[in-house]
């Protein structure tokens, strides 16, 4: 019965978080949905229950009360850990309110999962102080007196491997905060050594590769290199379903490129069809060996097509990392270019390296001589005219056809324009009414001139870009950034950024940097004014450094690095730990108040009672995320992190909340039981 009553608050809080989200506008997808932890809304819920049987279960007497007396019960037990309930719930509302400040692409992602998991929150606080008391008065046996339940032979069994360890971690206290200590510092090591990613890359069943050709090349070889490139990945990789390819830009000029540019589609079978490979990135490198070995001249770029658009979004280049070179001049921006690009080439992890080009299109170049222009009377726009008329032709008139006209174009033919030795030998006429060949009044050249000119922010650039596998964006831009600045000498005016997904994992990282200190003062507040106590205070917060160890540890196991969604998870687990810690020192001062003087007695006596519940809060939180850890769905890869950090987390906060603390609390104590 106390399980249902439990559970029943979960469906009553997603409707009442449902309803809030229909009434702010916020969409119900995986993002705001799938991170909801059933855990965390039941924990108000199951601190007032379980402080309800434990009360019946305190009578000396076995008897049966009648419902006066049981509402009488619920409301007393109920009302001593109403504070800590409700106070666990509005802690965990705060430590979301970090997410709240995200701006830019981690907004959008992550503030529907705070509004949603704060509406759900905000509803179970409601259902803990109201529907819950009242249910248990109704639904819970009535039964007074000592019971002995499986749960209960399940919590003697724990406690009997609990109390040794206390009495003997009361014993040796410096060796009990040393080890912690000692973890602590291993934990931050680690830490340094996971890198980073702004989120983990979603798995979404294909591949999109970019394929570019040489600039300037026709729309017939751009098709002739997509179809050769699509059939030989339909004949020597089974894993192909089919293959679509995108050439130059639509009609509707949505996401325009130049005709050398070609986008391939790859329709991949199920996982378990493939047999060439076992993983995506596996795949991805076999496929671009082989067609960088049938196609030389030839570049391909493997992503994915959300994952492409994604980037391109960020900062209007297609690849995960985007290095950007800004000025003036375009052959010292193409240097610095080639430069970095065969640095990148050398580096782990980093594939498909793309250097923008900037120049390599052929143009014909007319230079006219003014003086001879001059000695011939001729003007700079009459030249002008006539290489316009012969190349791209000029109005002769108009031609009717019903109601429609149409401009009759006049230029010359396709044989008569074909070599600079057509444009020498035009002929314009003087003023004198003589005709001359344009060479005579000009150099005509064919020079290698600008492909494109690219500007942000009115300054010129050019971009690297490169894609990440099978390591983290973050230690290859720090292995770019050391080589980089020892090998390549900017003149002044030159300057580099780092843009991508790296760009907003450290927009990210600085404003949680922010706003989580702040949210954590906060909770310091309200900590200080509950327990009026700056001491205690400060001894609950030790729960977070103890719970960021699980977190890291968690990670370094699973081979996971540092992300946006792993930073969501610590938080999500600093609110969790704190709340341990709060039901454990609540319960110490509760029993000092009652006259009883000896701290070892105090700790003893009380992790004996409030055992259940912390172990009962951090197994119902853990078990809530645990899908989330081990789900292989799509959309998976973003809660992985996530859930990884509260398991990992709560099962050290849980371990050093109960050994640790109790520890720390003597200290602290001390000098106030011998004043």
């Amino acid at each position: 019965r106390a399980g249902l009553i439990v559970a029943s608050v979960i469906p009553l809080a997603m409707l009442f978080a449902i309803c809030m989200m229909n009434l702010f506008g916020v969409s119900g997808n995986l993002m705001s949905l799938g991170a909801i932890d059933f855990g965390l809304i039941v924990d108000g819920a199951v601190i007032v229950v379980e402080a309800t049987m434990h009360h019946l279960g305190m009578s000396a007497v076995a008897r049966k009360l009648d419902q006066e007396e049981m509402n009488e019960e619920v409301y007393q037990s109920a009302s001593k850990m109403m504070r800590s309930a409700a106070f666990g719930q509005v802690i965990i509302l705060i430590v979301y309110l970090p997410i709240l400040s995200l701006t830019g692409i981690e907004g959008k992602m992550f503030r529907p999962m705070a509004q949603t998991v704060g509406f759900a929150i905000v509803g179970a606080l409601i259902l803990s102080v109201t529907y819950v008391p009242m249910i248990s008065s109704v639904l819970l046996s009535k039964k007074a007196g000592p019971t002995r339940t499986v749960s209960d032979r399940i919590i003697a069994a724990i406690h009997n491997v609990y109390t040794p360890v206390i009495q003997f971690a009361l014993r040796r206290r410096i060796i009990v905060v040393g080890s912690a200590f000692t973890a602590l510092v291993i934990s931050v090591i680690l830490f340094l050594t996971l890198g980073g990613e702004f989120i983990p890359q979603l798995d979404e069943g294909d591949f999109a590769i970019e394929t570019r050709i040489l600039t300037g090349s026709s729309l017939s070889k751009s098709t002739d290199v997509s179809q050769k490139s699509a059939r030989l990945l339909l004949d020597h990789f089974p894993e192909v379903e089919r293959v679509v390819s995108k050439i130059g830009t639509s009609e509707i000029p949505i996401d325009p490129m130049p005709t050398e540019v070609i986008d391939l589609i790859v329709v991949l079978k199920e996982r378990s069809e493939w047999t060439s490979a076992s993983t995506r990135d596996e795949l991805a490198q076999k496929m671009s060996s082989r067609l960088k070995e049938a196609m030389p001249g030839v570049s391909y770029g493997f992503q994915q097509p959300i994952q492409m658009r994604f980037n391109e979004l960020m900062t209007g280049a297609r690849q995960d990392l985007v290095l950007k070179v800004y000025g003036e001049d375009l052959d010292q921006l193409e240097q610095y270019g080639q430069q970095i690009g065969q640095i990148a080439e050398r580096i782990d992890g980093a594939e498909d390296i793309y250097v923008e080009p900037i120049n390599g299109l052929p143009q014909i170049v007319v230079k006219l001589n003014r003086q001879r222009l001059a000695q011939f009377g001729l003007s700079v726009e009459e030249v002008n005219r006539v290489l316009r008329t012969g190349f791209s032709g000029e109005s002769a008139g108009q031609v009717f056809e019903d109601e429609k006209r149409f401009d009759l174009v006049v230029r010359l033919n396709q044989s008569s324009r074909a070599s600079t030795d057509d444009i020498q030998r035009l002929y314009v006429t003087t003023s004198a009414g003589r005709q001359i060949p344009i060479e005579e009044v000009a150099d005509v050249q064919i020079k290698v001139g600008p492909n494109q000119i690219q500007r942000d922010d009115t300054k010129r650039r050019i971009v690297i870009g490169l894609n990440v596998r099978g390591r983290d964006v973050e230690s290859i831009v720090n292995e770019l950034k050391q080589k980089i600045g020892t090998k390549v000498k900017f003149e002044p005016g030159y300057r580099i950024t780092y843009g991508g997904s790296f760009e907003n994992l450290e927009e990210a990282k600085h404003r949680l940097s922010i706003a989580v200190p702040v949210a954590l003062a906060l909770i310091f507040v309200l900590l200080y004014f509950t327990f009026h106590s700056l001491r205690h205070g400060l001894l609950i917060f030790t729960a977070i450094p103890l719970s960021a160890i699980g977190g890291i540890f968690a990670l370094w196991l699973r081979d996971m690095p540092f992300s946006i969604s792993a930073g969501i998870g610590f938080i999500a687990l600093f609110g969790v730990a704190v709340l341990n810690g709060i039901v454990l020192i609540a319960e110490f001062d509760r029993l000092k108040k009652t006259g009883i003087t000896d701290l070892k007695q105090i700790v003893l006596r009380g992790t004996e009672l409030r055992l259940r519940p912390v172990i009962m809060t951090a197994t119902v939180a853990s078990l809530g995320f645990l899908p989330m850890a081990l789900s292989l769905s799509s959309g998976a890869e973003v809660q992985r992190p996530l859930a990884t950090v509260v398991i990992g987390g709560l099962a050290t906060a849980t371990l050093l909340t109960l050994i640790v603390l109790p520890v720390l609390y003597t200290y602290f104590e001390k000098q106030d039981v011998q004043a």
